[in-house]
């Protein structure tokens, strides 16, 4: 599975990348930096940069990860999102599984 994050900044996204993977609770971060968000926020059309996330993650720790991210980032409602995987490198797969907790 993959789990999609946006943070509010670099620091912020490399700081709870390098703890979810030391808890082996992710396989892998890919940080992304340099998002621009268009979105509405309290009644008007806002705009942000921010730094997308991807997670690799076992679904089982979907919950415990969306906990530990909310508890840590800046945000008050992050997104979090995640996305099955329905096929992939089978040795990519089996990497995933032995990575992860």
């Amino acid at each position: 599975m993959q789990m999609h994050w946006t943070a509010a900044n670099l620091e912020e996204a490399r700081r709870i990348s390098r703890a979810l993977v030391e808890k082996h609770l992710v396989a892998c971060a890919h940080i992304e930096p340099g998002i621009e968000s268009v979105f509405f926020w309290e009644g008007k059309v806002d705009t942000a940069q921010e730094v997308k996330v991807v997670f690799k993650i076992k679904a089982s720790l979907f919950p415990k990860i969306q906990e530990y991210i909310c508890a840590e980032c800046s945000y008050s409602v992050p997104e979090i999102l995640g996305v099955h995987i329905d096929a992939g490198n089978p040795s990519y797969l089996s990497w995933l599984d032995e990575t992860i907790s």
